[in-house]
């Protein structure tokens, strides 16, 4: 079959006024068919703070009552609080404690890589400790998500001895646990601590084809071509074919090094050995020829993919549609995706964000509004990808009224707002010059326990300072204090007294570092003050400069002793 998007290139782009009253929603989406248009000045801050405060009140409700819970609920639980885990582990502990239910595996699982996704490692290791000792198994599941968490945090040498402690948890010492940890570590770019690793256990557990896969790609991964070639030759010696994943990895270095020439001598290398390409393979290679601007060498990728027989997954249309959409070619990124269930292939949550975050770019806001709503109906969960391009349309384009329905479908979709989530809508305030906005969504950031990174605080503060909000500036310094030195602790701390009784040794470690905290913020509370003080008198200099317009020497003042900023 041929498809018409190879043959033609149109420009669709739609253009939108920025009145947030002149934009209609579309037609029968989830926000019109029920009823949820308000039209208030802080409805942002009311939306968030308003629904995270309500989840504190039940959590904390929950102590001392009682309910029938099932598995799915508490799974669904989880998965909302999946970005606090002060809330989470308190459900988690309260869910525990209710006559005939019992967590599964799973649920530990879960709960475990939330803790560990928090850096809450002292409690992670409460928990997998309490399932040891449990009728509850530590998994290898259990094992590879302590793994990923560790390395995620740069404790590689933690994962380490993670490795070393499994037996103790009832996990095997074996090829497939000890892979877990290499992929953990190559996933995090340390492939060194990987190859040491298996230097030290290879001849104690016997590796496998994916053991010398993970390390290859690993050394392609750090552009270590020749120590990849190694590894490739030892597999070779120990009796294991290259297949098709050892050839990719090969093939994947390349491509990022846009050597073409190379890409194609290891194609034909593999078809000489009959060792076909697969959807992965192609799919790399389509999208380093679209990012390197070529695209009609892309494009004949997918035509050599139909003729070998190799089926496009949902990945390789994604990436196509990608490739089509940076290039201006709309409305052939649109057949894409319109032919994906006409070849059985149906779109998942890459390919709706893909499709939603070049709608976004574009200012196509029924569009990427009605994307949305497909992806209701083919109940195909979104995730934090999927609404961060929308928070950002919706600040650029101040659709104040469209934000505030988002956030509440984020939450009716269990997806909860994290650091990210609330830098982007600080940093979108502050461009699109909504800064009383700007500093509600920064003050709703702090009050949830989160600490600004330096990046954000500063380009709110930057702009405050430019349009002369002195006041505000100030109250942005005094937040960034609170942050510092209380952290969550004023907003739950029954719910960590809640949580506590089953981690004593975890709530002595965070205890201290309660007390590191509050000696931290002594140090920088005088400075901050003075900070303050100094804004406070270059106002009033200011207004001296304005009342004194024929003043030199307030205006050399003014000019030569400027606050500071920090």
């Amino acid at each position: 079959m041929e498809c018409s998007w190879v043959k033609f290139s149109e420009n669709d782009n739609q253009q939108v006024g920025d009145l947030d009253d002149d934009f209609v929603l579309p037609t029968g989406s989830y926000w019109v068919d029920n009823n949820k248009v308000q039209d208030q000045r802080t409805e942002i801050k009311c939306t968030v703070g308003d629904i995270i405060d309500s989840d504190v009140d039940r959590i904390k409700a929950l102590n001392g009552s009682t309910a029938n819970v099932s598995e799915s609920f508490v799974d669904q639980i989880l998965k909302r609080f999946s970005n606090d885990w002060v809330l989470a582990l308190g459900f988690f502990n309260w869910a525990k404690s209710q006559t005939g239910f019992e967590h599964s595996t799973d649920l530990y699982n879960s709960m475990v890589d939330i803790l560990g996704k928090c850096k809450k490692f002292d409690f992670m290791w409460g928990l997998v400790d309490e399932m040891s000792r449990s009728e509850v198994s530590v998994t290898l599941v259990t094992m590879t998500k302590v793994f990923r968490r560790l390395t995620k945090a740069c404790r590689y040498k933690d994962a380490i001895e993670a490795f070393g402690r499994v037996k103790q948890f009832g996990v095997s010492k074996d090829a497939a646990s000890m892979n877990a940890l290499l992929d953990a570590l190559v996933k995090e770019n340390s492939v060194e601590h990987a190859q040491d690793v298996f230097s030290e256990f290879k001849n104690q557990i016997s590796p496998n084809s994916q053991t010398f896969n993970i390390l290859i790609h690993g050394w392609c991964k750090a552009r270590q071509v020749e120590k990849a070639r190694n590894a490739m030759g030892e597999m070779e010696r120990l009796g294991f074919p290259l297949d098709v994943i050892s050839y990719t990895c090969f093939i994947e270095s390349y491509c990022r090094e846009k050597d073409f020439h190379k890409v194609d001598t290891v194609l034909e290398e593999m078809q000489e050995k009959g060792c076909s390409p697969n959807s992965v393979t192609y799919t790399i290679v389509m999208h380093a020829l679209g990012k390197a601007k070529e695209v009609n060498e892309a494009l004949k990728v997918y035509e050599k993919m139909r003729q070998s027989g190799c089926v496009p997954d949902s990945s390789f249309y994604s990436s196509l549609i990608h490739v089509l959409s940076k290039t201006g070619r709309l409305k052939d990124a649109r057949e894409v995706f319109d032919d994906m269930s006409k070849q059985g292939v149906n779109p998942d949550v890459l390919t709706y964000n893909t499709m939603i975050t070049t709608a976004c770019e574009h200012s196509q806001e029924e569009n990427a509004l009605g994307l949305l709503g497909e992806m209701e109906k083919s109940r195909c969960k979104p995730d934090l990808r999927t609404y961060a391009p929308l928070l950002k349309m919706c600040c650029r384009k101040k659709r104040m009224k469209v934000l505030s329905f988002l956030l509440e479908h984020m939450f009716e979709n269990d997806v909860s707002l994290e650091l990210g989530t609330y830098s982007l809508l600080v940093r979108g305030f502050c461009k699109c010059g909504e800064l009383e906005r700007a500093c509600l969504i920064f003050e709703e950031m702090v009050l949830r326990g989160f600490v600004p990174m330096d990046c954000t605080s500063k380009m709110l503060r930057k702009e405050l300072e430019r349009k002369g909000m002195e006041k505000e500036k100030a109250g942005i310094y005094q937040l960034i204090l609170n942050s510092k030195s209380q952290g969550r602790y004023g907003k739950v701390t029954d719910l960590i007294t809640f949580i506590a009784p089953k981690f004593e040794g975890a709530m002595l470690h965070l205890q201290l570092a309660q007390k590191a905290a509050e000696v931290t913020s002594e140090i920088t509370e005088r400075k901050l003050e003075l900070e303050a003080q100094l804004v406070e008198g270059r106002s009033k200099i200011q207004e001296q400069v304005l009342n004194n317009p024929n003043s030199d020497w307030a205006r050399s003042v003014f000019i030569m002793h400027p606050a500071r900023s920090l």
